[in-house]
C-alpha cells in the first residue's frame, strides 16, 4: 500500500481533511498519517484515531501493518506551527 492510498482513503471519508502520509521506514508497511479536520473538533485523541481508522477500513486489518496518527483542528495545528516557529524547533 502507498502512502498516497492511505491518503485518499481518510481523505474521501474526511473531505474537509488535510492530510500527509508517509512510510516510515520505506517498506510500505509502516506509515505515519498527520490530519488535520475541523471535524476533530469537541472529540478526544481516541475518537479522532476512531474516525482515520474508519476511514481506511479493512486495510488496517489486512494491507497496514503499523499506523502512527497526529490528529489536529486546524486551530491546533496553526497554535502547534506558530509555537515551532517561536521556539526554532521544527
Amino acid at each position: 500500500m502507498s502512502p498516497n492510498e492511505i491518503q485518499q482513503m481518510i481523505q474521501q471519508a474526511l473531505p474537509s481533511a488535510s492530510v500527509e502520509v508517509v512510510d516510515e521506514v520505506g517498506d510500505g508497511n509502516h506509515f505515519r498519517a498527520t490530519v488535520i479536520c475541523r471535524d476533530f473538533a469537541g472529540k478526544s485523541l481516541v475518537q479522532r484515531h476512531q474516525m482515520v481508522y474508519n476511514a481506511l477500513g479493512d486495510a488496517m486489518r489486512h494491507r497496514i501493518h503499523a499506523l502512527a496518527i497526529a490528529a489536529f483542528t486546524p486551530e491546533e495545528w496553526e497554535q502547534r506551527q506558530e509555537k515551532r516557529q517561536h521556539t526554532g524547533n521544527n
